[in-house]
């Protein structure tokens, strides 16, 4: 009788395989938007039928990075929701402060898709991926001018979309090496943007920054 063939470490390779390319794309593609499959292969130290194994074409292997993406930001906006669950009366401009210090370093990690974005994505695909931090950012925003943490000078949805412009602007910053952050002066001027009093943005910034530092993580 034959015995059946052992197929779970060919998926075990198969995965790292896939984790590997993907990793490499963001790094390569973050360096030269029109950097070739072929040129992702040697890069990933696959052979070429391997990636294409993977992914058929350029446009399966951004879907994939954007899925990554989109993937990584609801879960950002999951824990940014399950604080505010959990901390009701937290001041708008912290609940600001804290959201934007999550989301930079999954922008960070994946700038790269902001030079591909028009031309390989879509707008359509792009507005998805970013509709749930643009949902809670406006949310946030809304509470803050209901409570008069923020100014009223925009409707919420309004100053939602030039923070997020701002936001991606100084990642294209990034892109360019004109910009290196943490993540601690994006969310500086994210407040400041939002209409917060600069002595004021920076101490909520480094109070957020050390509260959460200073937090057990889950389970401990």
């Amino acid at each position: 009788m034959t015995k059946p063939v052992a197929r779970e470490p060919q998926r075990r390779n198969a995965r790292s395989n896939r984790a590997r390319i993907l990793a490499t794309a963001r790094r390569e593609l973050g360096r030269n938007p029109d950097t070739t499959l072929e040129e992702l292969a040697r890069a990933a130290g696959v052979v070429r039928r391997t990636l294409f194994g993977h992914f058929p074409g350029r446009p399966a292997l951004l879907e994939a990075l954007a899925e990554e993406a989109s993937e990584a930001l609801r879960g950002a906006t999951a824990d940014g929701a399950e604080h505010a669950a959990a901390d009701p009366d937290e001041p708008a401009e912290r609940a600001l402060a804290r959201f934007t210090l999550l989301i930079w370093p999954v922008g960070d990690r994946y700038r790269m898709l902001l030079a591909l974005a028009r031309h390989d994505l879509g707008e359509e695909r792009v507005a998805e991926i970013l509709a749930p931090a643009r949902a809670e950012v406006t949310a946030v925003l809304e509470r803050g001018q209901r409570d008069g943490a923020f100014p009223a000078h925009l409707p919420p949805a309004v100053l939602s979309a030039g923070l997020e412009a701002m936001i991606v602007a100084l990642l294209e910053q990034v892109n360019t090496g004109a910009l290196a952050d943490d993540g601690t002066r994006v969310t500086v001027a994210m407040l400041i943007a939002a209409g917060v009093p600069e002595r004021r943005a920076r101490a909520v910034v480094e109070d957020v920054r050390t509260t959460s530092a200073a937090r057990p993580a889950q389970g401990e």
